[in-house]
């Protein structure tokens, strides 16, 4: 570990120390977050998942920062796919257990919404967390690849930010096998379900600060990915 592994260290703890140590800190984040969850599913993605990147950056690279790879707008991007994650969220967390007792599962509803942890509702979580992984996963891991390459084009500057995307390039430099054998085949079923449904037997007010920790994690898979890529 090197001095500026220390210090990126350092001052995530100081930056998220108030919040453990200072009531009135942790109390304006609750009612901010109860109040308008939205808003803060984008600062969550914005702040968390771009320290994901950064921690993936150094995995690859050995450095956790680079002129042109641009973490403004990477934050910026993230904090919109936020607020997709948000609607999806909300989305599979209502539908699926509907579905589920369509399907012939009694009280899927009401054992979701209990407070005891039960059989059934580990399975209604985990039908929750397939949905999202199954169908709205895949899309969503393809658009934050094209974002990242429409990003490093634009020489990771605000302005490149809001040019307009050139999706059929970057979806053509994509490596599908990588994309499919690791990311998609692998991470999925074996993290992303599992860990998602863990999330969603959490309260629904932390679920979406703990999907935002994830996306931590999603940073250290997209690095690896990069590297079997190379």
């Amino acid at each position: 570990m090197k001095v500026k592994d220390l210090i990126f260290i350092a001052c995530v703890v100081l930056f998220f120390l108030p919040f453990f140590l200072i009531d009135e800190v942790y109390e304006f984040y609750k009612s901010f977050n109860k109040d308008y969850g939205i808003i803060m599913s984008f600062i969550k993605f914005a702040i968390l998942a771009t320290l994901g990147e950064s921690i993936g950056l150094r995995i690859r690279t050995k450095q956790y920062n680079y002129k042109g790879f641009g973490l403004l707008p990477r934050a910026i991007v993230w904090g919109f796919l936020g607020l997709f994650i948000w609607i999806s969220f909300v989305v599979f967390s209502k539908g699926m257990p509907v579905c589920i007792e369509v399907l012939g599962v009694d009280n899927a509803i009401e054992a979701f919404g209990a407070e005891v942890i039960t059989f059934k509702r580990v399975l209604v979580a985990f039908a929750i967390a397939a949905g999202l992984n199954l169908m709205f996963a895949p899309i969503f891991m393809v658009l934050h690849k094209v974002t990242d390459s429409h990003i490093i084009e634009n020489g990771g500057t605000l302005l490149g930010l809001f040019k307009p995307i050139k999706f059929s390039k970057h979806l053509q430099e994509i490596n599908w096998k990588v994309q499919w054998n690791f990311v998609f085949k692998r991470t999925i079923p074996i993290f992303w379900i599992p860990a998602h449904t863990g999330v969603f037997l959490m309260p629904a007010e932390y679920r979406i600060l703990a999907a935002a920790l994830l996306s931590i994690v999603l940073g250290v898979i997209l690095a690896i990915a990069s590297l079997m890529q190379k």
